[in-house]
């Protein structure tokens, strides 16, 4: 894609097609590759104009048998959700300081239902994540939230791998 960054569009090449980039959903595990993603996020808000929603998922194991003990289990959910809470809010603060209209979206659930979901709710133009790369059995045993994001979504999906050069100069 080639950007124009005084008018706030991408054009894919070829297509003719103008894709107005003014809602970023950016989704973080808050690991490596998701601060790759949010600084990608922040740079691409910047450049077109955009607002970003930092998207949290925090997941709680379910079991069958949980339900004979359901009430004491809330006991621990919540300060599952308090944590997961504090960290988005600490990174949305961030976030912040460049785009002061970001909001954020804390989710409880499977990541990858939940990310396309909210993906669905809030109507992005772009959504931003990261992945972990995972290969072989790892993948398998694990799953990839990104690959059921980018297959399910019904929005473009850009997936931030690792290390990433941002035009801020950061390295």
């Amino acid at each position: 894609m080639t950007a124009d960054p005084g008018v706030g569009t991408a054009r894919a090449y070829g297509s003719g097609t103008m894709i107005e980039f003014k809602r970023i959903l950016v989704a973080t595990d808050f690991g490596e590759s998701s601060e790759q993603a949010v600084l990608l996020a922040i740079d691409l808000a910047d450049r077109f104009g955009a607002t970003i929603t930092l998207l949290h998922v925090y997941e709680v194991p379910e079991y069958v048998y949980f339900n004979d003990i359901q009430p004491r289990i809330e006991g621990w959910i919540a300060p599952i959700r308090a944590a997961a809470s504090k960290r988005l809010e600490e990174a949305l603060a961030k976030i912040r300081g460049r785009i002061p209209g970001a909001t954020s979206l804390l989710l409880q659930g499977r990541p990858g239902d939940e990310i396309v979901n909210a993906i669905g709710k809030t109507h992005p133009d772009l959504v931003v994540l990261g992945t972990h790369g995972r290969r072989g059995l790892e993948h398998v045993l694990l799953g990839s939230v990104a690959e059921k994001v980018v297959r399910m979504a019904s929005a473009p999906v850009l997936t931030v791998r690792g290390h990433v050069r941002h035009a801020t100069g950061g390295a």
